[in-house]
């Protein structure tokens, strides 16, 4: 009997769309089946419902609202403004409503190759899925189920109406305390919403210093700027015991070695994704899981099964939305054609959109070292860069990570505002091996953040800060 579809693709977040929209353009008669595991995720996955649109909606009201309350300009009298949380909550559903809609599903109609069906698939065998009572077959498969909310196994934890990033997002009412578990980027962004609508936030980071993965000097800025604003951090944390006591969530934690008691109204675990194939019976397909069960795949997205492939937050880290895309229309043109792609992750930006925002491209100092480069390093304070001061807001720096023997730029990275719009300079010169002296021979609009990039170049040789503006 021959398949009823060339492409069944399992999902229906960012790595399916684009891979049905690949499909499409391929002339692939395809199956998108979708339901989700996470609650309140609907059609278009993480990232419209519960994930980028939503929380940086939020995060933009806490910023707008904290400014309102105090800011840099002694000529603006500030401390006025109130806040309405339901109604910011409210907004943000009309955003993610209007996102999904205009995204997601009048895109999904508009496809003429792309039959939609709602459901959660199961394998029966490697040519075949379940939806509900239906059996789906096709020529080749992609899972893009995606990944939900990590909870650590601690004692205690089930008795516990704890919250993760999901439901954060829609509280029916704004908390007077939070304790946040997680040091990293999804911690910090709701350690820093929360503080910015008024909540008393604590932040429990189990490394020794919050994003463990970025470099150091950040980590240490950003610190003190989060701290500057009242959030209280506490890194080398080991939860040892949660509880619950009436309203009020208590945690047990060993810090420094020694024992201490946080007390918050809401807890929120921020501590990792884990990935939505358990109930994919991916043993009837062949498909091998790893070791946290997320599918293992090669660098062209193929699983050890030769007709299924796989793509984003299911098969691991980067948990990105446009890494997700990109691997979706990878693994269609891999699966469909003799294009043979992969992706480079080192060109990758990664961001946290606290405020300031973080980001990066590349290897890290030691990243680099560790790889062999003899690395030449330079750090600029935000202080440095002219718009900085402009704008009243010179927390921040820029660091480069260059190879010193060809001047080869490896690594990039920024704690700035909007350093996620600044970024993308460093991508192009990670991608195209650009020099510092590349930098500096490309002329920088004047009064800029993005200057600062070229700044932190210009520092390899010069002092930066006994220049002129304008200095060549």
């Amino acid at each position: 009997m021959p398949a009823e579809y060339d492409l069944v693709i399992l999902g229906q977040g960012a790595a399916a769309f684009a891979a049905a929209i690949k499909a499409d353009e391929l002339g692939v008669k395809t199956a998108l089946v979708g339901k989700n595991r996470t609650k309140e995720t609907l059609l278009g996955g993480t990232c419209v419902n519960v994930g980028c649109v939503p929380s940086k909606r939020m995060l933009t009201v806490g910023v707008s609202y904290q400014e309102s309350i105090e800011g840099p300009f002694k000529a603006i009298r500030y401390g006025k403004s109130s806040l309405d949380f339901e109604k910011a909550v409210a907004e943000k559903d009309v955003l993610v409503r209007r996102f999904r809609r205009q995204k997601y599903a009048d895109v999904v109609k508009g496809l003429q190759k792309v039959d939609y069906i709602q459901g959660a698939a199961i394998f029966a065998s490697s040519s075949e899925v379940k939806v509900g009572g239906r059996a789906v077959s096709g020529r080749r498969f992609l899972i893009a189920t995606g990944a939900r909310a990590s909870v650590p196994r601690v004692e205690g934890i089930d008795g516990v109406d704890y919250i993760t990033n999901e439901e954060a997002l829609s509280l029916g009412k704004l908390p007077t305390s939070m304790i946040v578990v997680g040091g990293r980027a999804l911690g910090l962004e709701f350690a820093q919403m929360y503080a910015h609508f008024g909540t008393e936030v604590t932040v429990l980071q189990r490394s020794e210093r919050i994003l463990p993965d970025h470099e150091p000097e950040i980590s240490t800025v950003l610190r003190q700027s989060l701290e500057g604003e009242g959030i209280q951090i506490q890194t080398g944390v080991r939860l040892d015991e949660v509880v619950q006591k009436g309203s009020t969530k208590i945690v047990r934690a060993t810090v420094g070695g020694a024992r201490r008691v946080f007390e918050a109204e809401e807890l929120l675990l921020a501590t990792g994704r884990t990935p939505n194939t358990d109930r994919l019976n991916t043993t009837k397909a062949g498909v091998v899981l790893n070791d946290y069960g997320f599918v293992e795949v090669s660098d062209g997205m193929q699983t050890s099964a030769p007709n299924i492939w796989a793509a984003g937050d299911v098969i691991g880290e980067p948990m990105l939305e446009t890494v997700a895309a990109k691997e979706g229309a990878i693994a269609v043109s891999n699966a469909f054609t003799n294009e043979k792609r992969h992706i480079d992750f080192n060109e990758v930006p990664r961001a946290v959109f606290t405020s300031p925002e973080v980001a990066s491209v590349g290897l890290t100092d030691a990243q680099a070292n560790g790889q062999g480069i003899k690395c030449a390093c330079g750090v600029l304070p935000l202080d440095l860069v002219p718009k900085a001061s402009i704008i009243g807001d010179t927390r921040g720096l820029v660091k480069l990570v260059a190879d010193r023997e060809t001047k080869w730029i490896v690594g990039v990275h920024v704690m700035a505002p909007h350093a996620a719009d600044l970024i993308h300079e460093g991508v192009l010169a990670v991608k195209f091996k650009l020099t510092i002296d590349d930098i500096i021979d490309t002329v920088h609009i004047f009064p800029t953040l993005s200057e600062g990039i070229k700044l932190a170049a210009q520092s390899f040789y010069r002092d930066v800060g006994s220049l002129s503006c304008c200095v060549e």
